[in-house]
């Protein structure tokens, strides 16, 4: 069996796919290129999607990239092929994230990852509240066993970890409300009713869910504390379900492994009819961050955490058009 070299509308659907993934701010820090000649996609970092005072380490940027990067990978098995990843494969050219080369038909290994893709656009950040309702035991076990296939802890933190991780966001959130650096980056990447910039990225007024009025969850406030008209005001869950991503390093290479192992967490999320969002202040500030880890765990290092749970589904965000983060070279 063979299979045909992907077309360029092909490439240009697969890049599509890669873009649907999620990033903080939905900054969208990535951009890619395919060599027809040797059938290699190259996911680069943009600095486009860079929040210099939240993201100083660029951290994450790799796991928005990596993102992606499960993304493509996924895309690419739908597509019948089989593929090399590589991570960082260029020392000299830290912002060439990774490698995917097509090498030839898939062989339907108990690592493909195509079952996921019908979740790829289906999956939203949902900031909407979600109910009380117990996650089952082969549920956390899929999830788990979805990022170790990464190479990536999963973890759902319980009793006073748990609170841990709710105050150590309850204070993260804070500091970025009265911080002008956080603030700056905020408003970067949040989009207004009235705002006439392009709608091409960030997080615009419609996605920012409604304003807690009671409930634990750790909510990050998109409209920086400012009033928004007509927003609504809901009841939260009392106990969230959070879920933290973890490796025993951190580095570049840890980072894009979490990226990839987000993903691929958010997809069997999404078919396994769990709402997911995002817990990503405490990992913004360096003193905070450190105490978010399970010290009964062997991962020292958070690179995530999940809010899951039942409820309802997230609005679709914007994307950048394909041309824009995709050159096709021969």
């Amino acid at each position: 069996m063979s299979v045909q070299p992907p077309s360029d509308e092909v490439v240009a659907s697969l890049v599509r796919d890669a873009a649907a993934a999620p990033s903080m701010h939905n900054a969208q820090p990535w951009r890619f290129q395919y060599f027809r000649g040797r059938r290699v996609f190259h996911v680069r970092g943009d600095l486009r999607g860079s929040l210099p005072h939240s993201d100083p380490e660029q951290r994450a940027l790799h796991v928005g990239c990596g993102a992606a990067l499960m993304n493509l990978r996924v895309a690419v098995a739908h597509e019948g092929w089989q593929a090399t990843t590589r991570l960082l494969p260029d020392p000299a050219d830290p912002m060439l994230m990774a490698s995917v080369t097509l090498t030839g038909p898939l062989d339907g290994g108990d690592d493909d990852p195509a079952p996921l893709y019908p979740a790829v656009h289906a999956r939203h950040t949902s900031r909407y509240p979600f109910t009380e309702r117990e996650i089952p035991d082969p549920v956390r076990t899929a999830l788990a066993d979805a990022a170790h296939r990464e190479h990536v802890s999963l973890s759902f933190a319980s009793g006073w970890h748990l609170q841990a991780v709710l105050d150590l966001a309850l204070e993260a959130e804070a500091r970025n409300l009265t911080d002008p650096g956080a603030a700056a980056d905020l408003a970067r990447f949040t989009r207004r009713a009235d705002d006439t910039r392009p709608t091409t990225e960030g997080v615009p007024e419609y996605a920012f869910g409604p304003h807690r009025r009671t409930g634990k969850a750790p909510m990050r406030d998109f409209a920086g504390g400012k009033p928004v008209s007509g927003r609504q005001t809901a009841d939260f869950e009392t106990t969230p379900h959070l879920a933290l991503l973890s490796t025993g390093r951190d580095r570049p290479e840890d980072w894009l492994r979490t990226g990839q192992a987000l993903e691929r967490v958010l997809l069997r999320a999404t078919l396994d009819g769990l709402a997911t969002s995002f817990v990503t202040q405490a990992l913004e500030w360096h003193d905070l961050r450190w105490p978010l880890r399970d010290p009964m765990s062997g991962s020292a290092y958070v690179h995530m955490v999940l809010r899951l749970g039942y409820g309802r589904p997230g609005a679709q965000t914007p994307r950048r058009p394909v041309p824009e983060v995709l050159d096709i070279e021969p």
